[in-house]
């Protein structure tokens, strides 16, 4: 009787077959670059036949693509800038997300604006009202988006009663994200399931157009890989391609407890003084947390992988926050902090005249396709990931040999792995965290849980996340190492205090499974 190969499953043994296939066969397209952009962009080249692979030196969702807001933008801050476009396009891709591609690890969430002086109050209310046209243009119900509303005192209390008594404004909705790591790991096996080899811990250095030289990080052997290059390397981007010029900027956030507010069930928006259409905002997400950010702070020196938070950051943040809260927040009430950077990017000849792009201007993505070259994908956002992908593919495609059959983008139609319709979801019996960040997957956990009831306990003391969810991570998830169960597979380190024993119950269940470094 033969055993059914789950095409789905990233590990150890897939890793390893992965990498005898790209030492000796030819691709079509290689992926340099496992974040959202990378990650897409392998999915879109496998789901329309294309010979596909996606390698990243570290983990999946390693860099910038971890430590995003968790937001899936429809665009308002690019209205509140008059950059009509990119507001629409986010708008259009939040539509894709939230009801075909991942209704599972997206939800509506709640957001309130306060009001401030008259004049900008009433820009305010203008801004949020565009963009609920461009909800309705592209296509969102409001049944899943509700249209905006005044709001008053007592309402705006009960969705986030740590604010300061009084406080009106208005209420719209937009998207959010379970997990940015989730998600790009979903993504990344979706490609599997379509055909995709994704080999993590694997170097890549770009030869030509359609060379790269592949190192295993974890054994130190190198060869030659064969296939039409896609670099989407973020805020590395530049290393590999010298016409592009890239500028990180610091986003810092603070993890605090939701008792710290309240137990807000919105999104409170906090004006920064003297920036129209700029706010520091405190979004309620799973497990009784909530993230305060988010700053914007060119940073060219900071570690791409790990930027710390600096005390200025942390200072501004809580201040401006508290000028809306009741009871001020204060560092002592801060349980964790994460910053990611942004790739600000620009074409190294509009740097040299003097004509780089603002930090907004850059939420446009680009794309280069030089005869001879690599093609690199870059800039853009996390909500905007697939279009970028598309783009790219479509570069791809005129690449290939003309007898290769390259079918037409279906992204826009194509659910991820655990997608199901909201309802559905809804009347899951599986455990609802597991139906949470896991969709219709979630039974897999629960039967993990039954086979060894050991693995329903927290992987630390005091922590949501189970045991399960670590060895379904080392098993399907492609994690290799105790850093990529505790920093992305699940967001345990998002607490300081869970971290030590957390990574202790990670090695055990790597060494039980046979992974050891």
């Amino acid at each position: 009787m033969s055993t059914r190969i789950d095409r789905t499953a990233l590990n150890a043994a897939q890793r390893a077959a992965a990498l005898q296939r790209l030492a000796n066969e030819r691709y079509d397209v290689i992926v340099v670059g496992g974040g959202v952009t990378g990650a897409g962009v392998a999915l879109d080249a496998a789901s329309r036949g294309l010979r596909t692979a996606l390698v990243e030196r570290v983990d999946l969702a390693a860099g910038t693509s971890r430590w995003s807001s968790k937001l899936v933008h429809g665009g308002l801050r690019y209205l509140a800038k008059g950059d009509l476009p990119i507001a629409y396009e986010s708008a259009r891709e939040r539509h894709h997300l939230m009801t075909t591609i991942a209704p599972h690890l997206t939800r509506p969430l709640a957001n309130i604006a306060p009001d401030t002086s008259p004049a900008e109050s009433a820009l305010a209310d203008t801004g949020i009202l565009l963009a609920d046209g461009l909800r309705r243009a592209a296509g969102t119900p409001s049944s899943l988006l509700p249209r905006p509303r005044r709001l008053g005192a007592d309402a705006a209390r009960r969705l986030v009663p740590g604010v300061r008594a009084g406080t009106r404004g208005i209420r719209f909705t937009d998207g959010q994200l379970e997990d940015d790591a989730r998600f790009v790991a979903t993504l990344a096996r979706t490609a599997a399931a379509h055909g995709a080899d994704v080999v993590t811990r694997c170097g890549a250095v770009p030869l030509d157009a359609d060379r790269v030289e592949l190192t295993d990080e974890l054994t130190g052997e190198s060869f030659v890989a064969h296939g039409h290059v896609v670099l989407a390397t973020g805020v590395w981007s530049g290393e590999s391609e010298p016409a592009i010029s890239v500028t990180p900027s610091r986003g810092s956030h603070l993890v605090l407890p939701a008792a710290a507010l309240g137990h807000p069930t919105a999104q409170l928006n906090a004006p920064v003084p003297g920036h129209f259409g700029r706010f520091v905002f405190a979004i309620p997400i799973g497990d009784e947390l909530v993230l305060l950010g988010l700053t914007d702070e060119l940073d060219a020196n900071a570690d791409p992988l790990a930027p710390s938070v600096p005390h200025a950051d942390e200072r501004f943040l809580l201040e401006t926050i508290n000028a809306s809260m009741e009871r001020p927040l204060t560092s002592a009430d801060v349980v964790g902090r994460f910053a990611g950077l942004r790739p600000l990017v620009a074409l190294s000849s509009a740097v040299a005249g003097g004509n780089a792009p603002t930090a907004d201007a850059s939420r446009k993505h680009l794309l280069l396709d030089e005869p001879g070259r690599p093609i690199t994908i870059t800039g853009g956002k996390f909500t905007t990931y697939r279009r970028m992908a598309e783009d790219a593919v479509d570069a791809v495609a005129k690449r290939v040999d003309t007898s290769t059959q390259v079918r037409d983008c279906r992204t826009t139609e194509l659910p991820l792995l655990g997608a199901a319709p909201r309802d559905a979801l809804a009347r899951s019996s599986a455990t609802p965290r597991y139906v949470r960040r896991y969709g219709t997957l979630a039974s897999q956990l629960d039967e993990l849980v039954r086979a060894d009831p050991s693995l329903a306990r927290p992987v630390a003391d005091g922590c949501a996340t189970t045991r399960a969810e670590f060895a379904y991570a080392i098993s399907h998830e492609g994690a290799l190492l105790p850093r990529d169960l505790v920093d992305r597979r699940t967001r345990v380190s998002f607490v300081d205090a869970h971290v030590p024993e957390a990574t202790e119950t990670a090695q055990e269940l790597l060494e039980a499974a046979g992974v050891t470094d």
